[in-house]
């Protein structure tokens, strides 16, 4: 990161900044999107069992993920009020912390995974797929912690490209585990989908080992020393972190949460159903990967800004992802509209499943909208480490509001499953209109300070 001046020059650092991010997200979640497809191609009941065990585990892994990104904006801060000092002992700390997590999460999940599948009363084979794919994938929340804890540091020092070029080169490597333990080639057995839970640890291992590589021999990062020597664990540091992280992780819980939820709900539905559910959610997410890659760098860009206490220059960010966003939200749902024949046939080859993702996909082009929108305020929200009122925002949005709506109408109307998806619509623009109201209002509150102080 460094300090702009002019329009022009904030547009072409803003652009470095974003590209590398949106290449970096698309990618990860062409993992889950290679999941999916690869696990279709073994079977509906094999599609179906990833879609649950993703609904179970996405929100959980959003909700602790959002804790690990808050040392981005802590980051970004300090680099703009020039106190570099302070980052080494950050970073070494939030690593301890999202090892910690890790730990906390796997032992959950080994506590809670058979009392909650057995409560969702599912068909066998997709209970089995769904457990199983959760037991091979939580073997990889340890280094796939780590390695966020990692990329949120470098992307915090401006260097998203570096991030770019570790998923980049793990994707191949994350397909062909794929193809090997889902199918059963090179002579290993068959998994189906819960082969794609076992390839998915085995890539976020080797994303850690080579994000560690990384911060220890390249420069900038082996300037600050993380890796060269140890300090003790600090709670007051974890909980520095924590009291940024949570608020932004739970918000981020309860917006992945209420997908999660709508795919459990539906299990009272057929497998085709939940499995062209799973489709048209997971073509209608990669696109989300856009305006979410937004919201991560603007919340560089204004933190940076923020912590040198030059406001008009972050309201300027602010300016620019809130254009980027309303371009975003018309190119995103034109794309879902005109692909949805497309797309339906990636997923799954049976006439069912095909004719369902078609109608879900026609949904979706209207809560892309809504979400592509309110994605880079969120983000920008996070720069300004304004976390407490978009938690509750999220909170009322999209559970309060939105799923009580969506459950109505799936239960009370003729739109049934796709009630959920009209619920999911009302949320979501609920919950743009009130977080661009809060950041309105909070660039308002700075500009006065900084004029106040100016006098």
């Amino acid at each position: 990161m460094y300090m702009t001046t002019s329009l022009s020059e904030k547009l072409k650092l803003f652009a470095v900044i974003l590209i590398p991010i949106l290449v970096t997200q698309v990618s990860m979640y062409l993992m889950n999107i290679f999941d999916t497809m690869m696990s279709g191609r073994a079977g509906a009941a094999d599609l179906a069992g990833v879609a649950i065990g993703s609904s179970l585990w996405v929100p959980i892994f959003t909700g602790i993920n959002g804790i690990l990104l808050a040392i981005t904006p802590i980051i970004a801060q300090l680099m703009g009020a020039k106190s570099e000092e302070q980052i080494t002992k950050k970073v070494k700390q939030a690593l301890y912390l999202s090892i910690a997590l890790a730990v906390l999460v796997f032992v959950f999940g080994a506590l809670l995974l058979n009392p909650v599948l057995h409560m969702m009363d599912l068909e066998s084979d997709v209970e089995h797929t769904a457990k199983f794919y959760l037991v091979g994938l939580s073997t990889g929340i340890v280094p796939l912690f780590i390695f966020n804890t990692l990329r949120s540091f470098i992307d915090a020092l401006g260097q998203t490209r570096i991030s770019m070029f570790i998923i980049l080169l793990s994707l191949p490597l994350n397909v062909t585990f794929n193809y090997m333990f889902i199918f059963g080639k090179f002579g290993l057995p068959a998994y189906g989908g819960i082969g794609a839970g076992i390839a998915t640890s085995i890539t976020y291992w080797l994303v850690c080992l080579i994000a560690l590589i990384v911060i220890y021999r390249l420069h900038p990062f082996r300037n600050f020393s993380v890796l060269s020597y140890w300090i003790r664990p600090s709670f007051q540091e974890w909980w520095e972190q924590l009291k940024i992280g949570i608020p932004i992780g739970a918000a981020m819980f309860f917006e992945t949460s209420i997908f999660s939820a709508v795919t459990l709900l539906m299990s009272v539905y057929s497998t085709y159903t939940i499995a062209a559910h799973q489709a048209a959610m997971n073509f209608a997410s990669l696109l989300y990967m856009i305006p979410l890659s937004v919201g991560m760098a603007l919340t560089i860009a204004i933190g940076f800004e923020v912590g040198a206490k030059r406001y008009d220059h972050a309201r300027a960010y602010g300016y620019i992802g809130i254009s980027g966003g309303i371009f975003i939200a018309l190119f995103a749902g034109l794309v879902i509209y005109f692909t949805r024949d497309w797309v339906a046939l990636l997923y799954n080859s049976n006439p069912k499943v095909i004719d369902l993702t078609k109608q879900f996909l026609i949904y979706a082009c209207f809560f892309q909208l809504a979400d592509a929108f309110g994605a880079p305020i969120q983000g920008a929200l996070r720069g300004y480490k304004d976390v407490h009122v978009t938690l509750m925002m999220a909170l009322i949005s999209y559970w309060v509001i939105g799923l009580p709506i969506g459950w109505l109408l799936a239960n009370f109307t003729a739109l049934e499953p796709f009630g959920y998806w009209v619920g999911i619509i009302t949320g979501l623009s609920c919950g743009a209109i009130a977080l661009l109201a809060r950041l309105l209002y909070l660039q308002r509150k700075y500009k006065h300070s900084q004029l106040t102080k100016t006098r």
